[in-house]
């Protein structure tokens, strides 16, 4: 079940993501439930996997400004450093930040449909 605590436990600062929504409690768990429903994560693996670097770094900055807004720390961490190696065309294998945003998105779906 999706709750302030549940976030708390999975390292969320949900304070801080709180204060950006007033402190409105319901008003945060509806934002995060439709950020783990539609996060873009999706969008971001198919331009990934299909090399289009421009589309990935769209995707990557449409995620980390959810995950930031949110305050959901543990992805948006790897999605920001992701995002950054995206925007400067970095080479090199993404899959590792790719996997701990996923890892962790993966978890907050399941809360929400828990």
């Amino acid at each position: 079940m999706l709750t302030i605590q549940a976030l708390r436990d999975m390292g969320a600062n949900v304070d801080e993501g709180m204060g950006r929504c007033l402190n409105n409690e319901a008003f945060y768990l509806r934002l995060v439930k439709k950020a783990a429903e539609k996060n873009g994560l999706a969008d971001l693996q198919a331009a990934l996997a299909a090399n289009d670097l421009d589309k990935a770094f769209e995707a990557a900055h449409g995620l980390k400004g959810v995950l930031g807004n949110l305050s959901l720390t543990p992805a948006f961490r790897p999605a920001s450093e992701l995002c950054e190696l995206l925007r400067n065309k970095t080479p090199g294998d993404y899959n590792a930040y790719l996997q701990q945003v996923t890892a962790w998105m993966d978890q907050l779906t399941a809360l929400v449909k828990s």
